[in-house]
């Protein structure tokens, strides 16, 4: 969330998962003004995760339109903000199997 927050990603949201799925413990989803700033925010944390230690796998870079990065027990989708609006993520993971929606926190 540093991260992103250094590089200047707007709109970042934080979903966690545990529980809910077993793919991460926690999503998160932010935006870059354009492709050239997402592809910037992408490389960086991919970047920062290795160097923590961590292990990134990173798809979507050469278009740069949505760029997800796996870290593990941790998904990150940038975006560009029409490709978010079209995908809509939130809306997806915003109602779990007991019907309530989980928590969502805005960074």
């Amino acid at each position: 969330m540093k991260s992103l927050d250094d590089d200047q990603a707007q709109d970042v949201v934080s979903i966690p998962l545990a529980g809910k799925s077993n793919i991460a413990d926690h999503m998160v989803i932010a935006e870059g003004r354009s492709t050239r700033q997402v592809a910037a925010i992408a490389q960086k944390l991919a970047e920062r995760i290795k160097q923590a230690g961590g292990t990134a796998r990173v798809e979507g870079l050469a278009n740069a339109d949505w760029v997800l990065i796996d870290a593990g027990d941790v998904i990150v989708h940038l975006f560009r903000p029409e490709v978010r609006s079209f995908y809509n993520l939130e809306r997806m993971w915003a109602v779990d199997e007991e019907g309530e929606a989980p928590e969502v926190v805005e960074a």
